[in-house]
């Protein structure tokens, strides 16, 4: 069997955004491939029938759509040499083209004056569209083109500075965020006439449509997130009726879904368990603004189970009569359950592996998913049974002949708890003879690593190496309690993880203890930065994305100003000394282990300093270290960079293993 290299990763093709016509007679998803000389990625709508698959867009610009009726769908482009015209001059406007599946070219069909966020079919020709807009200019998009264009000229003019009053003043992947808020407006096409549902400063949080009422859950000014507390407000769109039935300063929203005739909020106390704590259920009368608790909740109802090889994402959830369809995170794999009005959960689809996203029409399921070892595939179904057949083969030429490792299961006992995990096989692998080993920590802490297809461990399973992967405590997967190790990063989720790396040793004794790597992303960066202050066990670490001073941490990410607070039990003002104890940057005197560190200077979820001070710290100690770090890019570097850096920053961590490991 042929290894797979770095360059595999430009090979592979990303499915997202599946959803059902009306009907139900087919489907329709976005295809995403790398193009490596441009940089960047192109993504094509694709067609789903039950004669197969047909491509239905080719300029590689069509990223999301929407079915306005079973044999048309419309979707956001660029096409016309005006429309391009504008686009260079940075006007905000968002134009929509029609296709019919059936046959023809996609057509112009609605042109609106901002930047729409999404689009929702209410009736015909009538929709639902969010957009983000400036509280202080918030409708820019109705004035005159000669304001418009003195207010491009101002922004130009002051395109060198911010100023920032408010906080958070920015959001990774996002950018500058300070005073933006998002909006929804009522859109009827023809002729076309746009009715604001909301006025800034207010800040749309979620929506769901209720027969004739539109529920809109938001924040009636800015103040400090996490988003803590919303209110209501409803629209009937045929009446024009408004109502506020809610104002709830108790509950956190994450999430308004319509299942028959009822409405179910998805929201946390946090009290608990702190700002990761996975959401309880409500029944929420849009009416009365009554909220009563349906189901006390103790797993996501998400997937939260990591690859690098997605590229956009896809319906979680999906209500229906007979209740909520949606994913849950259970140990390393994303399953399907539904929700029934009653409360009752009850699994639907739980095959190993991760349930990307779906759709469900008539007893029928389609989905997204990574199975079987292998990246994104189409898979079909019938609800009620535990039986997926897969209909696309997007990426079978990228594994053909070449060595894909399998999983296989490893369990310790450690602290309280079992801590599962999994161990890949070298390829070629020889029983009699000695290898170097990779430990790679997951981010979040709340996310999970599981038996699906990863890039870069079957890259360096190729490669000559054991890879080896667990949950420790304060992953996903598991009940909340599980989750919460605020206030003790460091303790037992360290723990966990020296005893699986204990128990893989035990098991696999052809690894060679001299040579072992370590490394981790976000929260497996924070781990990495921990770990190498804590034992020389590793021949060398990568560190990525990291947190090394929750001090520091405090003040520049998007989210420190409460996360930090929240994860460590301290605070900087009364109780700065817990936050300086669960710093890797405090123990940084203590290292050895020569360390690589990868960050981008746009990563504002885990800003550079942080990497920086970790490496300017090992250096100032003399101790090896190497900073790599990526201009443009931000946290998502690893799963959704850009493909010449996402190439780099893997040849950086296999180079550095190569030289400290071989």
């Amino acid at each position: 069997m042929e290894p797979i290299t770095q360059k595999d990763l430009l090979s592979y093709q990303f499915l997202s955004g599946l959803r059902f016509a009306p009907g139900g007679e087919r489907a329709a998803f976005v295809a995403a491939s790398s193009n490596l000389e441009e940089n960047c990625y192109e993504r094509r709508l694709w067609l789903y029938e039950k004669g197969g698959l047909r491509q239905l867009t080719d300029l590689g610009k069509e990223g999301s759509f929407l079915w306005i009726d079973p044999h048309r769908l419309i979707f956001p482009a660029v096409r016309s040499a005006r429309e391009r015209k504008r686009a260079e001059a940075k006007e905000e406007f968002t134009s929509y083209y029609v296709l019919d599946v059936r046959g023809g070219e996609a057509l112009p069909y609605m042109t609106l004056p901002f930047a729409a966020e999404s689009i929702r079919l209410l009736d015909t020709d009538l929709f639902l569209v969010t957009a983000g807009v400036d509280k202080a200019k918030p409708t820019l998009w109705q004035a005159s083109d000669e304001e418009k264009e003195k207010a491009r000229k101002e922004k130009e003019e002051e395109k060198d500075y911010e100023v920032f009053t408010e906080l958070p003043f920015w959001s990774n992947g996002r950018g500058v965020t300070n005073g933006r808020r998002t909006l929804a407006y009522l859109v009827n096409r023809e002729p076309l006439d746009i009715v604001p549902l909301m006025k800034a400063p207010e800040d749309l949080i979620c929506q769901t449509v209720l027969e004739d009422e539109i529920l809109l859950a938001y924040m009636p000014w800015q103040v400090k997130y996490p988003l803590q507390g919303f209110c209501l407000r409803t629209v009937n769109w045929r009446t024009g009726q408004v109502r506020e039935p809610v104002d709830n300063w108790e509950l956190r929203p994450e999430g308004l879904e319509t299942v028959g005739d009822k409405v179910l909020l998805l929201a946390t106390e946090g009290k608990r368990h702190g700002l990761n704590e996975n959401a309880w259920v409500y029944e929420l009368d849009p009416r009365s603004g009554e909220i009563r608790l349906l189901r006390q909740e103790e797993y996501n109802m998400y997937n939260s189970v990591g690859s690098d090889c997605r590229l956009g994402g896809g319906r979680q959830a999906v209500g229906t009569p007979e209740g909520l369809y949606h994913l849950t995170t259970r140990e390393g794999s994303a399953v399907l359950h539904l929700l029934r009005p009653d409360g009752e959960d009850l699994p639907i689809y739980t095959a190993e592996g991760a349930m990307d996203c779906f759709d469900v029409c008539n007893g029928e399921l389609l989905c997204v998913g990574l199975y079987d070892m292998r990246p994104q595939e189409l898979y079909a179904g019938r609800l009620g049974e535990q039986k997926l057949t897969r209909i696309s083969h997007f990426n079978d030429a990228a594994l053909e002949g070449r060595y894909v490792a399998r999983p296989e299961p490893l369990t310790v006992h450690s602290r309280d708890w079992q801590i599962g995990g999994w161990v890949l096989k070298p390829r070629d692998f020889d029983p009699s003879k000695s290898y170097p080993a990779v430990l790679d920590v997951h981010g979040g802490p709340k996310t999970v690593y599981g038996p699906v297809f990863y890039h870069e461990m079957q890259l360096w399973a190729s490669m000559g190496y054991f890879v080896f992967f667990c949950n420790p405590m304060g992953s996903d997967g598991r009940d909340n309690r599980f989750m919460d190790i605020r206030g003790h990063y460091g303790d037992t989720d360290y723990a966990n993880l020296m005893d699986f790396t204990d128990a893989v040793l035990a098991q696999y004794p052809q690894i060679d203890k001299r040579r072992l790597c370590e490394t981790g992303g976000s929260y497996g960066g924070f781990m990495t930065n921990w770990i190498i202050g804590h034992t020389d066990r590793f021949c060398c670490a990568a560190s990525q994305r990291s947190i090394a001073n929750w001090l520091g941490f405090y003040g520049m990410s998007d989210i420190g100003f409460y996360f930090a607070a929240d994860q460590t039990g301290g605070d900087i003002y009364d109780s700065p000394e817990k936050m300086w104890a669960q710093s890797p940057l405090k123990y940084a005197a203590r290292v050895s282990t020569p360390t690589l560190f990868i960050h981008s200077d746009e990563d504002y979820r885990c800003p550079m300093a942080e990497g920086v001070q970790m490496y300017a710290a090992l250096v100032d100690c003399g101790v090896e270290a190497r900073l790599c770090l990526f201009h443009g890019e931000n946290h998502e570097l690893s799963r959704s960079g850009k493909p010449k850096h996402r190439q780099r920053r893997l040849k950086e961590i296999t180079d550095w293993f190569e030289q400290h490991a071989r």
